[in-house]
């Protein structure tokens, strides 16, 4: 401030003086604002003001929400709008294609790479324990037990990611990947279970007539080796088979048909993509590529009809406990595992099996009410 020049006053002017206004001569400090160094106490100054000369912006208490109920921060997670159908639950107001492009590219590679991660702690853990590890084609451990829980484990293992991809990358509630409630139907799952473990029952009944009607033995559908071999099995099927078939229904009826229905409005590419992959994902062949890929068809529509994937993973439980049960029972574990070529008789089955339950859970939607629109 120059020496000749008093400083400007701050507070109202003495009566009958004015305040000088435009920019302050060299030296001075600025009259609008309190004195330089000092924070503002009260935000921005007024339109048509000057800056303060050095002074950062402070957001006064009334931005601050100090004076009422503070500013809420917008939510992470946006739902899709209410009334959406399962395969669109993606389109949230945050939906943008390459949500879905990268979350697919996420899901695969989470896929692949914990199936290569817990294949490596298998054979780790095999070779301490001293089981034998081929690592052939038809065989990966020398223990079919052993083998059993590290195959079912590597696609378990997968679930969390999923979940995970779907809260980071599309910003929505996870639960919306299992039905339009938001979570998972625990009751309706439990019911569609009991329809098709009667499906399943069904199913099988309807092989062994073909069989017989066909002149094929029929001793290998009810085999026994005896419980030494078979109760290991049980517990490892058990525990491991419902997460293992729950994170396969996640990826190909949950994440690729949402992923497709989040732009195209029929749910029939998502199913048939979906299914596509789920059957490439077996190393089953003639018979049985047309086999799995129909339960995955089926399984798809199952998602969107009861908006939910209670059904299809009920469905896959119930269906992959027996087959790996049976195959315990008749120490073929390995044969289950190396999959392969099925006999055309076990598409009668098949037929009986999922026309069963499908007709038995659209019947049960129906009467229980059960929502396929989220709420």
């Amino acid at each position: 401030m120059h020496d000749n020049q008093p400083p400007v006053p701050y507070g109202p002017p003495p009566p009958g003086q004015q305040p000088p206004y435009g920019p302050p001569s060299p030296g001075q400090q600025p009259p609008y604002g309190p004195p330089q160094g000092q924070p503002p106490e009260y935000g921005p100054p007024l339109q048509g003001q000057p800056p303060q000369y050095g002074m950062p912006y402070q957001p006064g208490p009334y931005a601050q929400g100090q004076y009422g109920a503070p500013v809420p921060r917008p939510p992470w997670f946006v739902p899709a709008p209410r009334g959406t159908r399962y395969d669109h639950l993606a389109r949230n107001p945050l939906n943008a294609w390459w949500r879905q492009v990268v979350g697919t590219l996420l899901v695969a590679l989470a896929f692949f790479g914990t199936a290569v991660f817990v294949v490596l702690a298998g054979v780790i853990v095999a070779t301490l324990a001293g089981i034998p590890t081929p690592m052939t084609q038809e065989r990966m451990f020398g223990d079919p037990v052993f083998g059993l829980a590290v195959t079912l484990l590597s696609i378990a293992a997968v679930l969390p990611l999923v979940y995970g991809t779907v809260a980071v990358i599309q910003r929505r509630p996870p639960g919306t990947l299992s039905s339009v409630l938001g979570r998972l139907r625990w009751r309706w799952m439990t019911e569609c279970a009991a329809i098709g473990v009667v499906a399943l029952v069904l199913g099988q009944a309807a092989l062994w007539v073909a069989y017989v009607v066909t002149g094929e033995d029929t001793s290998e559908l009810l085999g026994w080796r005896g419980w030494g071999g078979f109760l290991p099995a049980l517990v490892v099927i058990v525990l491991l088979v419902p997460f293992q078939a729950a994170a396969e229904e996640y990826i190909f009826r949950g994440w690729l048909l949402q992923a497709f229905g989040a732009y195209i409005r029929s749910p029939w590419p998502g199913i048939v993509v979906g299914s596509a992959g789920f059957a490439a994902l077996h190393a089953y062949t003639d018979w049985g590529i047309l086999d799995v890929f129909s339960f995955g068809v089926l399984m798809g529509w199952l998602a969107v009809r009861t908006g939910g994937l209670e059904a299809p993973i009920a469905m896959h439980v119930v269906n992959n406990t027996l087959v790996f049960a049976l195959s315990a029972a008749a120490g073929d574990l390995d044969d289950a595992l190396k999959q392969g070529a099925v006999p055309w008789q076990s598409l009668v089955g098949t037929v009986v099996q999922l026309s069963v339950f499908a007709f038995g859970v659209l019947w049960l939607a129906r009467k229980r009410a059960i929502n396929t629109v989220s709420g």
